[in-house]
């Protein structure tokens, strides 16, 4: 079966490096990307530009614009020697970044969301800038991988996984982590922040984590600290790591820990790429 993929766009160096990124990464994978650009009619308001329509002719001009461009990216893939087993798509929609997102994931079953934290010239009020953390946050039906800006393949060395083992993890829920770790041969390094001994319930949980991981090479860390983002980042640093997975889970563990300013920090400063999935019952 093939995996879907969505690439949004806003045309920049830095999206064109999270193609090439994913491009990569699934190489040796069956997979159909499509690359999708939201536009807007200029010198609207949001909510005066949701009522435009086909035949307004700043709505048909912005739209040939941003076709014309994403058949442009078409072309440049067509001079990359991409895998055979890849075909690219495009799509311009008519909408804000996020819910273009988020309708497009519904549309085609999307299986994962890759982006960059940077936009042209790497502005905070671009596509791939500010709204890049409303995509990790908001599009809870489909995991999104972000590529921060400069970073080039290569397979990673160990992908740290944070986890507070309070989940009721669920394989389909990491199926993604499981597939980007049996990929790209890169052990799960599984990190426990905290000065307390795990609980009974703690340890159900990690032996259920065991059952989804069997068939990986994975290992437990525990690090004594207050702060988790300060361990995971102590952690990461020290080892060298190259890739963090982590759930994005609402009212519970990463509620205070990934909740929107983490994700910002994530999304704005990380340094590796970052696999954002979703407690598929939120």
């Amino acid at each position: 079966m093939k995996k879907k993929i969505l690439l949004p766009t806003d045309f920049s160096k830095n999206a064109w490096a999270a193609l090439k990124y994913a491009s990569e990464l699934y190489k040796n994978e069956r997979v159909e990307f499509y690359l999708l650009h939201a536009f807007s009619v200029q010198s609207y308001s949001l909510d005066k530009m949701m009522g435009i329509k086909q035949g307004d002719t700043r709505y048909d001009e912005a739209m040939a614009e941003s076709e014309a461009a994403l058949k442009k990216q078409l072309e440049h893939i067509e001079i990359l020697d991409t895998p055979p087993r890849h075909t690219y798509f495009t799509r311009s929609l008519h909408n804000s970044p996020v819910e273009a997102v988020k309708d497009f994931v519904e549309e085609k079953d999307i299986d994962l969301v890759i982006i960059s934290n940077k936009g042209e010239t790497n502005a905070a009020n671009v596509l791939m800038g500010s709204n890049s953390i409303d995509i990790m946050e908001k599009v809870r039906n489909c995991p999104v991988f972000l590529v921060p800006a400069g970073v080039e393949f290569k397979e990673p060395n160990e992908i740290v996984f944070p986890t507070s083992f309070k989940t009721h993890f669920k394989r389909k829920e990491l199926s993604h982590l499981y597939e980007i770790s049996r990929i790209t041969n890169a052990p799960v390094r599984v990190l426990h922040v905290s000065k307390k001994e795990l609980t009974k319930e703690q340890l159900n949980k990690k032996a259920l984590l065991e059952e989804c991981f069997d068939g990986l090479t994975f290992t437990y860390h525990f690090l004594e600290n207050d702060d988790v983002q300060t361990g995971l980042n102590l952690f990461t640093e020290s080892r060298g790591s190259e890739m963090i997975a982590f759930i994005n889970k609402k009212h519970a563990f990463f509620n205070s820990v990934f909740s929107k300013p983490m994700v910002k920090e994530l999304g704005f400063n990380a340094k590796v790429p970052v696999l954002t999935l979703h407690d598929l019952k939120n």
